[in-house]
């Protein structure tokens, strides 16, 4: 589920607080200074809102029933990668440091000590959110760039460049499929005829299609993010089709570009990329390593992401807990500096892409 900015609605918060009275003590002040609130009793109604919602910032108490906040904390990071930019605040009192140490380690981003102080309280939600909106922006550039760059592929000026551009996305790990506005393939890498012509769930001539059962689902997705790249949003929508028998299947991501209602038809509006995770990716390791400064294990968890892996499947190949998974990918945000894993991916892609073209 992608973290979708809310440009023109207030900052979503969830409290998560088992104490009724001060839960409403904390939702009020919050909803007076301007923000939508949701309201959480237990570790369990917390993960529901969180799941359904995908709020902005999460306070949570930690001694609650059932799920307790590290519990909470622990699912958070490493089951939603898509939520890892959200501030999580616990709200304890707890005066030991070690508590505090502990859910630093976990991955909480600060604590309020009860009783709350009400302007701490406001003061540190604000500077926050403003710490995510500035790194928000300046992932939101370079991805602009990267979209800028991909859309104008067709329009190069230099047959040499052009040459040089789709040998540089044949190296991209994922299959890669560009669609205009129309809904017409303009261009796809060799990744991706050969994971199709792998696969009898795909079909590629003038557009990209699916057999049986796969094609409705497909086909609306590209729609959809055709319409949304239209009016200026970036959604991507998930798909997994056939691939072949006893394997995890063909991993579809539809990407919309976001271009908006001024850009011309045969504009590529829609980039689909294909996976297969079963299947090693072509691009060499070393190539993410130095553009990014990545260690090994960081390397293949990066590698790994490029197939369409999810956490577990990443522990389960590598032998690894989940848990150090998500340590690593928190390193990869840092090293990368992108706070979703839809951006992770983007860049690393990106990456790939510049390596070729200068030649590393």
């Amino acid at each position: 589920m992608p973290h979708l900015e809310r440009s023109h609605q207030p900052p979503l918060i969830l409290c998560a607080e088992d104490q009724e009275d001060l839960r409403t003590d904390i939702c009020e002040e919050l909803r007076e200074a301007g923000y939508a609130v949701l309201e959480a009793s237990d570790g369990e109604a917390t993960l529901q809102q969180i799941e359904a919602s995908a709020p902005d910032l999460i306070l949570c108490d930690i001694n609650m029933p059932g799920l307790n906040g590290y519990d909470v904390l622990k699912e958070v990071r490493e089951r939603r990668p898509y939520l890892a930019d959200t501030p999580f605040i616990f709200l304890t009192a707890l005066s030991d440091p070690r508590d505090i140490v502990d859910g630093k380690r976990c991955g909480a981003d600060d604590y309020l000590v009860k009783p709350i102080d009400f302007d701490l309280l406001l003061a540190t939600v604000e500077a926050r959110l403003r710490q995510v909106r500035r790194m928000r922006a300046k992932s939101n550039h370079e991805l602009q760039e990267l979209r800028q760059a991909m859309a104008g592929l067709r329009h190069e000026a230099s047959r040499q460049a052009f040459r040089s551009a789709t040998r540089a996305l044949d190296l991209v790990a994922p299959g890669m499929v560009l669609i205009d506005g129309q809904g017409h393939v303009t261009f796809a890498n060799q990744r991706a005829h050969r994971l199709i012509e792998e696969a009898d769930a795909l079909l590629l001539n003038d557009t990209l299609s699916a057999r049986g059962s796969e094609s409705r689902p497909l086909r609306k997705a590209i729609a959809d993010a055709s319409q949304a790249s239209q009016r200026g949003e970036e959604p991507v929508y998930s798909l997994r089709l056939p691939h072949r028998p006893g394997d995890h299947g063909l991993l579809v991501m539809v990407c919309a570009m976001g271009l908006g209602a001024s850009a011309e038809q045969d504009d590529t509006s829609v980039v689909v990329l294909l996976s297969a995770p079963d299947q090693r990716p072509p691009l060499p390791e070393g190539v993410l390593a130095s553009l990014f400064g990545l260690t090994p294990t960081e390397t293949r968890i990066a590698m790994a992401l490029l197939e369409g892996l999810r956490t577990e499947e990443i522990a389960a190949r590598m032998g690894i807990s989940p848990t150090t998974v998500a340590f690593h990918l928190r390193n990869l945000f840092q090293k990368t500096e992108t706070h979703r894993q839809a951006d992770l991916i983007a860049l690393l892609l990106a990456g790939s892409m510049t390596a070729c073209l200068e030649g590393r």
